[in-house]
């Protein structure tokens, strides 16, 4: 019954198809630089018809092809802009549409799963789809009590495609590293691989959406559309109306920008800090700006959609983090290098400068010193470019650097969230989001004068009344 191409082999074929199509393009490459064409020329177009047939086919596949290309997508801000300019397009599509299941499958599924009457269910129901992604695809429809939902419908044989796609791509992963630079591409794929089992099963969903729109209900800033019903490969959510992500990097005021990029920094931190979950799918095809207000088109919310992939932090984000930052922005590097010690980022077999390990992180970590920081393409372009240089000292020192494997999903999101930020070009108060969320970034006696003023309120309070 999948609608996904039926076949392994066929998914197999077309994803082994892409190295060769690279060894051909670079075979015509070198021909054009025999003729006398320029090499930068040369390189660039190679590059981008690269990417165009990479995007293309994984968008095509669905699967675990395009759940790639949507992690990958959003760290096109670190390719170079003459370079990320023709096929930017392309990148982006993946995040927010891709072929849609034929409607008799659709219908298949949902009377498999909630019955054949699940017309019933609902008063409405559009069989044309509103979104269509990696493993399943959003119809939009009124449930039988008038709410507005967005029904969730999993392919057919997802699941097999998923793995089957990832495995795959894992094969030539070297091939596919010099199309986003600075970013290590086997330890993504082997991590989608790792949460496969998880974003297919729809009841963790629905009890990680639940969580957040609980937490969230009424707050001004984000908007979590509740959970009206979830059963296998089908869940319904209360559906929330707003301007896409990807349209507000495309086309939106500075104003949303900004904003956005605020509320998505907020969430990022706030998050783990309010539901012990942390939201790990952050490609803009999961946000919508929604208006705050009638009157005021700057009050924007962030609506925050997909929790097929969390990580699970009861304690919220690991204190560690928190330290390493406050202390890299101190200049204390003996501190900072046996922490990262301790917490396994320096393997004990290793000897490294502590200064050196400074030097490496105190770029990376310039958003956060600064009141509010800009976040842009040339500032994301440095530091991939920084650390992809073979013959940049961060390059050799970051070869030495371990990723523990608790901080692999964290270390990813947030890398992510940076991307998307930067897609924005926002301009974000980012430490003030530090101060209030991320445990161990303020030292602990500010931390406690904080408590003890929070504390003071409502005694005060009391007092007064």
């Amino acid at each position: 019954m999948s609608d996904l191409p039926r076949k392994a082999v066929t998914r197999t074929a077309k994803l082994a198809a892409l190295p060769l199509g690279f060894a051909g393009r670079a075979t015509w490459g070198l021909g054009k630089r025999i003729v006398g064409e320029s090499a930068e020329l040369v390189g660039r177009e190679l590059q981008q018809r690269t990417a165009e047939q990479l995007f293309k086919v994984l968008g095509e596949l669905k699967g675990g092809a395009m759940k790639f290309g949507q992690a990958l997508s959003v760290f096109e801000s670190a390719l170079p802009e003459e370079v990320a300019g023709p096929y930017r397009a392309a990148l982006t599509k993946l995040q927010e549409a891709a072929p849609p299941m034929p409607t008799r499958t659709v219908h298949s599924v949902l009377a498999e799963r909630l019955g054949e009457d699940w017309r019933e269910l609902f008063e409405e129901f559009e069989d044309k789809p509103s979104a269509a992604a990696s493993i399943g695809q959003v119809h939009r429809g009124v449930w039988h009590d008038g709410r507005e939902v967005a029904v969730k419908v999993q392919y057919p044989g997802a699941g097999e495609a998923l793995l089957s796609d990832l495995n795959q791509l894992s094969r030539f992963a070297r091939l596919l590293g010099p199309l986003v630079p600075g970013i290590d591409i086997k330890p993504l794929i082997t991590e989608l691989k790792d949460r496969v089992s998880e974003e297919l099963d729809y009841s963790l969903e629905a009890q990680a959406q639940a969580v957040h729109a609980e937490e969230f209900a009424g707050d001004p800033d984000v908007v979590v559309p509740a959970v009206v019903h979830q059963c296998e490969q089908v869940l319904v959510t209360e559906w929330i109306e707003g301007i896409p992500m990807s349209e507000i990097i495309s086309d939106g005021t500075q104003e949303q920008r900004d904003r956005a990029g605020q509320l998505l920094a907020r969430f990022l931190f706030s998050g783990p800090a309010r539901t012990g979950l942390l939201h790990a799918d952050p490609h803009p095809g999961n946000f919508r700006l929604l208006p705050g207000g009638p009157d005021d088109e700057d009050d924007w919310r962030l609506g925050v959609l997909d929790f097929g992939t969390v990580d699970r932090l009861p304690a919220g984000l690991p204190t560690p983090i928190g330290d390493s930052l406050r202390m890299t922005l101190d200049g204390d590097a003996e501190a900072v290098y046996d922490l990262l010690r301790a917490e396994g980022f320096v393997k004990e077999s290793i000897e490294l400068d502590p200064d050196a390990v400074l030097d490496y992180l105190l770029p990376i970590i310039e958003p956060a010193r600064a009141d509010e920081f800009t976040f842009t393409r040339n500032w994301m372009r440095s530091q991939a470019a920084r650390i992809a240089d073979p013959r940049s000292p961060a390059h050799q020192l970051g070869k030495q650097l371990n990723l523990p494997p608790a901080y692999l999903l964290i270390h990813r999101v947030t890398l992510s969230t940076i991307g998307v930020l930067c897609q924005l070009g926002a301009t974000v108060r980012l430490r003030e989001e530090l101060e209030e969320w991320l445990p161990g970034f303020l030292p602990p006696a500010e931390e406690l004068d904080l408590g003890e003023d929070e504390m003071d309120g409502p005694e005060e309070s009391v007092a007064g009344a």
